[in-house]
């Protein structure tokens, strides 16, 4: 498995986003108990965040990232990553 960044900004308001967290939440814990070791967290300015995982492929991480609650529902504009570990 590979490293992979979505890396993410809110594109509507609050109160919509919020209405999606927990599911996203749920979504990550369950990322983890398959073996994504998945974090999930937001900038301490606001207005975006991130979302680390493995996948096998891109293609997978694509599907990953696809099935994110906050994705699904049109919260976030995204970009997605391999992350390449050069030390660490």
């Amino acid at each position: 498995m590979v490293w992979f960044v979505k890396i993410e900004k809110g594109i509507v308001n609050k109160e919509v986003f919020d209405r999606y967290v927990e599911d996203h939440i749920i979504y990550v814990k369950q990322l983890i108990a398959d073996g994504h070791e998945a974090k999930t967290g937001y900038w301490a300015e606001l207005g975006g965040g991130m979302l680390i995982f493995k996948a096998d492929s891109r293609d997978e991480a694509d599907s990953i990232v696809l099935n994110d609650p906050l994705v699904k529902n049109n919260c976030v504009e995204y970009e997605l990553h391999q992350w390449n570990i050069v030390a660490g």
